[in-house]
């Protein structure tokens, strides 16, 4: 048999074996050892691995070449493409933004040259705009360059102004003092300084203070002496004061010289008359769009709010316990802690105020005028302008301003100087009282049946007799002024409030004096009631009794919608106790008694509790009961009362606070069946049929005192509610701006017994605090609070944070939904529903 030639480099088997091999084992390639010589690898078949075809590992080597190739294609298209881009090499590659890069281009970037950032200083290139990258040394310089540039300037400002001086003028102000300082703090700092002077004031929270010389001399000195002073870090200046204008003019008629008198704030430093707001910008800023970009304007900003309840809530969360699932669900929905539902529209969005309070001041040329400051007193604007141009505020309300406004002109005593703190005449309030028929915006302005109005004063160093005599004519002033308008104007009331303050923020407690209760006046003796002082308003079919300083939503129909929702996410049923946390006069709570077993009400608003009783009887409601205290102090007490000690925690966790001394009043009992109806007097036979329901339930109530509680809660023994037994349990609360106190927070956090919360909120930023404490875990060994120093300069949110910390072991809640309700149509304020469950 003839053997087949082969290579060199390769044998053939034996040729008594070649006609049992198969063909396509013929020929193997031959191995070297180390020796350098051939060893034949042809085994028998046993034993010979398995052969490798030539062909397919040729095949396999192109591939990989191919593969090399289109890979090195790739990125030169890569380079080439992206040197083209305008941002190539614009930006400086992470790893060269080190404090010590590692020498040699791409060094320590794993993209090498495709990569499409520098790679230092020197491959950086101007971006299209002619900036530079801001981290770049090029970019810190032109910083710094522009900065030096600007302080120069600064400097050369300064000087200009201090020549600029007008020597002569005797009142000077001081620019960029310390806000924490006030007028004892810049006495000091001015003698400190030797320098001589009159008087000297100064506002704490304020960065401008006043001063006043006798001559010029003294100014001279004081130029000099403070031309260089500075406090932390601040540089104090020195600029003219100019005088009020009603100052100026009265100065002028007096021909004397008035020593009191500063700088106006609205003209000082800076606030020239082409910046200052008028009276449209400075009381409803969004006035100027569209109602529907309002929505948009106002769901953008509230989403925003509630993705920083997300992040300050994640910062509380412990170390050693894993995220709630509320946060790490947040990412499938744009960081939102729940999703938020939309926005519901106030039905009605021109003169929808029911209530407004007007300031009494000077107007900018210095007129007498009752309206809305043009801006804050902190920044020092005391200017007030008529509220014409005002449009959440009613015809009737302005036509009452001008009437009012009319009178103070000729009125022997003064009115308020909020920078000396005197006067006599300082703030007056309109409220309104509708119809329960509202059913279009039409009539709006006929809808208005009651009109109550208060008039602030301050009767210090009042002579009581002049002070009688101007409330005379006061009140014959509006009612002549009520009787002779197109159309007349509706008055049911007329308070006179005195506040002896600084503020106009009157105590709940500031004594009130009627001059007319409808229709019926008084010459000034004690023979009209104050409790009778008071106007009406609806809300879902209610009628609401409204004292003059009782609180009550000042948008009413928009309120309706407010209170549907939180009623609708609250899963009210007949066997549901309901915890209405700031009641104010119990709109709330009234107005979703016919869908729950009992409301319990907490007020700390004395005459709001008295109008909240009144409120149940006038509505034929009997399962409601309003305790008048602070919430803070009687909140762990009544979840003690009527839900039991909690069984998953200490009694510590519950806060017991004493209730002993709280003022409480039992409407009535529990009633299952109760339907909410109008007054009495127009239902008198539905309010009859409920009154049986409500003794039948009562009965059966009474005869069930006995039973075991089980697993269940009970009320108090003390109430005719003894034995009733609630197997839900919910809690609204409607705060008010600054958030519910920590002590309610922990109250509720820590009481296992309510499941279901609904928080209603007029502040988003309190919102946030509030929630990042009841939904944040805690650990079974909590911190204790050792206080902080710090905590004046901390945000809201930074404080729960801080509070989370000490939050006693419980089980957190979870917010669930979330729905604003404008009720403040052309402001940047609206309310926000937000519903927690655990």
């Amino acid at each position: 048999m003839e053997t087949t030639p082969t290579a060199p480099c390769e044998e053939t088997l034996p040729s008594d074996l070649q006609s049992t091999a198969p063909s396509d084992t013929v020929k193997v390639p031959v191995e070297e050892h180390n020796s350098g010589e051939p060893t034949n690898t042809n085994q028998p078949m046993d034993t010979d691995p398995v052969p490798v075809e030539p062909e397919k590992r040729k095949r396999e080597e192109e591939e990989e070449k191919s593969q090399t190739l289109n890979s090195e294609n790739k990125k030169q298209n890569l380079s080439s493409n992206s040197s083209s881009s305008p941002l190539w090499k614009t930006s400086l590659c992470s790893y060269y933004r080190r404090p010590h890069p590692s020498d040699g281009a791409g060094a320590g970037c794993s993209h090498g040259a495709t990569c499409r950032y520098a790679h230092g200083e020197a491959e950086l290139r101007p971006r299209p705009d002619k900036t530079w990258d801001p981290t770049s040394n090029k970019a810190k310089e032109m910083e710094k360059a522009k900065a030096n540039e600007k302080q120069k300037e600064e400097e050369i400002e300064d000087e200009e102004q201090y020549l600029a001086l007008d020597e002569s003028s005797l009142d000077k102000c001081l620019v960029g003092l310390p806000r924490k300082w006030a007028n004892d703090a810049l006495n000091k700092f001015l003698h400190e300084k030797g320098i001589s002077y009159k008087t000297a004031k100064k506002k704490k929270g304020m960065e401008v203070g006043f001063v006043n010389f006798e001559n010029v001399e003294q100014v001279k000195s004081a130029m000099l002496a403070l031309r260089e002073s500075s406090s932390g870090g601040k540089t104090i200046k020195l600029r003219d004061a100019i005088k009020r204008s009603f100052e100026k003019k009265h100065k002028a008629e007096e021909g004397g010289n008035d020593d009191s008198n500063e700088g106006d704030g609205n003209l000082v430093e800076g606030m020239n008359s082409s910046k200052r707001k008028n009276v449209r910008e400075a009381v409803t800023p969004l006035a100027h769009m569209s109602y529907s970009d309002q929505l948009e304007h106002k769901k953008s900003t509230l989403t925003q709010t509630l993705k920083r309840l997300t992040r300050n809530a994640r910062k509380a969360c412990p170390d050693a316990l894993p995220l709630p699932d509320w946060i790490l669900e947040a990412r499938e929905i744009g960081g939102l802690p729940c999703k938020l539902e939309g926005i519901l529209e106030s039905p009605l969005t021109n003169g929808y105020r029911n209530k407004c309070e007007f300031s009494v001041g000077y107007s900018v040329d210095g007129k007498i005028t009752v309206g809305f400051m043009l801006g804050n007193f902190r920044e020092g604007v005391t200017a007030v302008e008529e509220p014409k141009d005002c449009p959440n505020v009613s015809n009737i309300a302005c036509a009452y301003v001008k009437v009012f406004q009319d009178f103070l002109c000729s009125s022997q005593l003064p009115i308020w100087n909020r920078i000396n703190n005197t006067g006599f005449w300082r703030q007056f309030t309109v409220r309104e009282g509708r119809n329960p028929d509202q059913d279009t915006k039409a009539e709006c302005e006929m809808q208005i049946k009651e009109v109550m109005l208060m008039i602030q004063v301050c009767s210090t160093g009042v002579d009581e007799q002049v002070m009688k005599g101007e409330f005379e004519k006061l009140r014959t002033a509006l009612s002549q002024g009520a009787s002779i308008a197109s159309p007349p104007l509706p008055l049911t009331t007329i308070v006179i409030q005195d506040h002896t303050g600084i503020s106009n923020a009157a105590p709940a407690d500031c004594p009130l004096i009627p001059l007319l209760v409808d229709g019926a006046g008084t010459d000034g003796s004690d023979c009209l009631s104050i409790d009778k002082a008071r106007i009406h308003d609806y809300i879902l079919n209610l009628c609401f009794s409204i004292s003059p300083t009782a609180f009550f939503q000042v948008n009413t129909l928009a309120a309706e919608r407010l209170y549907k929702l939180a009623g609708d996410w609250a899963e009210l049923n007949e066997d549901t106790l309901l915890f209405d946390v700031c009641c104010g006069t119990g709109t709330i709570g009234l107005t979703l008694a016919h869908r729950v077993g009992m409301v319990v009400g907490i007020e700390m608003n004395e005459s709001a509790v008295s109008d909240a009783q009144k409120n149940a009887v006038l509505n034929g409601i009997t399962n409601c009961k309003f305790i008048c205290s602070k919430a803070e102090d009687v909140m762990g007490s009544l979840l003690k009362e009527y839900l039991g000690a909690p069984t998953d925690a200490s009694p510590k966790a519950i806060l017991n606070s004493n209730g002993n001394s709280k003022k409480s009043a039992v409407v009535s009992a529990d009633s299952k069946d109760n339907t909410v109806t109008e007054l009495e007097a127009n239902h008198g036979e539905e309010n009859r049929e409920q009154e049986n329901d409500i003794t039948d339930n009562s009965e059966k109530v009474e005869d069930s005192s006995g039973t075991d509680v089980g697993p269940t809660v009970a009320c108090s023994s003390e109430s005719n509610e003894k034995g009733h037994r609630f197997k839900n349990v919910v809690a609204i609360v409607d705060p008010p701006r600054v958030g519910l106190h920590p002590t309610v927070i922990k109250a509720l956090r820590t009481h296992p017994g309510i499941r279901r919360l609904v928080y209603i909120s007029c502040n988003p930023d309190s919102l946030v605090a509030n929630a990042i404490e009841l939904c944040t875990p805690t650990t079974d060994k909590p911190e204790k609070n050792k206080g902080n120093r710090g905590w004046r300069n901390m945000s809201s949110a930074g404080l729960a944070r801080h509070r989370t910390k000490s939050m006693p072991n419980s089980q957190h809640f979870r917010p669930v939904r979330s729905m604003a309700v404008d009720l403040f149509p052309h402001t940047i304020h609206c309310e926000m529903v937000m519903l927690f469950q655990r």
